[in-house]
């Protein structure tokens, strides 16, 4: 499969958002292996049922976040993100551990990528495509038939991430408002037209990392992953699906 083209409005997008990262300093982007991270790098790895003896490709790595925990549980990691300053920020921190870093469009890795992978991830990194039916088209044409692929993204019905954005120096409704589209509809919609497979969507999470860094919040939190909440409740959306080929 050929990579989709990539039109001028996607390359004035990945142009304002490679400024918007590498130009500003954002906290919640810096590598940290807090309780709050590792969860979030767990649940993937259990919802896709991802195995460290299998190459790995992570999506929108940026400065490694969930990148080093991947590694930290022995994967091999192919990491994929827009900006080669990030990346090569990100190799610095890998320390000589199994990583691969890849500057690219995720629509055009096809060009890029001669591996073709059985798993791929990526962590909140949906919400700042430009095109959703055309990234997934992309990323099928690295995947290897019935590979797994899972998405954690902001839960676009918690109004927290949209007071966040109000509130939070550097954050802007260009950068970040594609969380708006972190729902059933856009998101498997555009997986199942690029070919997608055995679609799910799931929540969970519901405390702040103060909370959830806290042993006492990631128990409470553990229990309240078990209960029927209401959807803004939850911070995080998982989307997952099957490649199959």
């Amino acid at each position: 499969m050929t990579s989709p083209t990539i039109g001028p409005d996607a390359v004035a997008h990945n142009r304002y958002q490679r400024e918007y990262y590498e130009t500003r300093y954002k906290p919640n982007m810096q590598p940290s292996a807090t309780p709050y991270v590792v969860r979030q790098v767990r649940r993937v790895v259990a919802e896709g049922g991802l195995r460290n003896d299998r190459p790995l490709l992570e999506i929108g790595a940026g400065l490694g976040r969930h990148t080093l925990p991947l590694l930290d549980l022995g994967f091999t990691v192919t990491a994929l993100d827009l900006s080669p300053v990030m990346l090569a920020q990100l190799a610095e921190r890998a320390e000589g551990r199994p990583l691969t870093t890849v500057a690219c469009d995720l629509a055009a890795a096809g060009e890029v990528l001669d591996e073709r992978f059985s798993q791929a991830v990526g962590f909140f990194t949906l919400h700042h495509m430009h095109d959703l039916e055309l990234i997934f088209r992309g990323l099928a044409g690295v995947l290897e038939p019935g590979a797994r692929v899972v998405f954690c993204e902001p839960n676009a019905y918690n109004p927290l991430f949209y007071l966040q954005m109000l509130v939070t120096p550097g954050m802007t409704w260009k950068g970040d408002g594609g969380t708006v589209r972190m729902r059933r509809g856009p998101v498997l919609g555009a997986m199942s037209r690029a070919g997608f497979t055995g679609l799910t969507l799931k929540r969970f999470g519901v405390f702040p990392p103060q909370l959830t860094n806290r042993p006492a919040g990631a128990r409470w939190e553990d229990r309240l992953d078990r209960l029927p909440l209401p959807t803004p409740l939850h911070a995080f959306t998982l989307f997952s699906g099957v490649w199959p080929g």
